[in-house]
């Protein structure tokens, strides 16, 4: 499977041949227990739950951001118990708009799988074709092989990232465009429902992550999305994109939206607006 994204009746076709594993990744940022309920509730057959706040970050420290990336050996350590080797397909889901979904995509990739898609508009998607709905919560089924042949970890990440450190040392020297993902009233620092400093990095520009879909949740065409990015990053992008957002969920919206553009190459900078603004040495622009 080399597609970034998948549709349901694709999904549909695709479980019924074996190593597939699908990933439920539903979550509210206001209600953190919000998504494995709804899991719980009803879920595509045969999916695993996997949980922002307790299973996709590392400890928080108040300093790192509200959803600081794990250790790859940590990572890869969880994903081999949920059942993944290098020849598994992945497909990766949450309610409908995709973020969450984007950023196990990313980890994925960022931990070097490379087969693993995005299901096109989620669960929302998966029930409008009148999909097979599962119940109750589902635990990993480890086969003798799976065991066997593991996941094995890279020695370097196939997604690049970069910390605090060098967005600081870009403000004076710039090298790479940051863009930031958060909707336009958070960016400017006219409202801060999250974090407790409003505003944003110097220099970044701003593409609120739901400008890659379409009204009803799916992304819009390459084409498009192609189109849009070069609109505002210009010859930027032969300067090297870096994505930010509130925790560096979003910020995979539009990395993964730029992939599905053919403008591949961008760089995550995880901690985000929420690590940046925990020091307040770090300066802050806005409007």
């Amino acid at each position: 499977m080399t597609a970034l994204l998948i549709q349901p009746e694709t999904l549909r076709d695709r479980l019924a041949r074996p190593g597939c594993l699908v990933f439920d990744v539903r979550h509210d940022l206001a209600d953190h227990g919000a998504g494995r309920r709804a899991y719980e509730a009803g879920h595509v057959p045969g999916a695993l739950y996997l949980d922002h706040e307790t299973q996709l970050c590392a400890l928080k420290t108040g300093r790192n951001g509200r959803h600081p990336l794990p250790d790859r050996a940590d990572f890869a350590a969880l994903m081999r118990a949920q059942g993944l080797t290098a020849r598994t397909d992945v497909v990766v889901y949450d309610a409908g708009n995709s973020m969450f979904a984007a950023h196990l995509w990313w980890m994925l990739r960022w931990l070097g799988h490379e087969s693993v898609a995005v299901l096109d508009g989620g669960w929302a998607a998966w029930q409008a074709i009148g999909g097979a709905v599962e119940t109750g919560p589902r635990a990993p089924s480890l086969s003798e092989a799976q065991a066997i042949q593991g996941l094995v970890l890279s020695g370097k990440p196939s997604m690049p990232v970069v910390d605090a450190r060098a967005v600081l040392a870009n403000l004076d020297e710039p090298r790479f465009t940051v863009l930031d993902a958060r909707a336009p009233e958070r960016f400017s620092g006219a409202v801060e429902p999250i974090d407790p400093v409003g505003g944003h990095i110097p220099g970044a520009l701003n593409r609120p992550f739901a400008s890659n879909l379409d009204a009803d949740g799916r992304f819009k065409p390459a084409a498009v999305l192609r189109t849009e990015f070069e609109a505002l990053l210009g010859d930027r992008l032969d300067r090297g994109i870096v994505h930010q957002c509130g925790s560096g969920i979003t910020a995979c919206h539009n990395l993964f939206a730029m992939e599905l553009a053919g403008l591949r190459g961008s760089a995550l900078y995880p901690g985000s607006w929420s690590e940046w603004c925990s020091d307040p040495a770090r300066p802050v622009a806005r409007g």
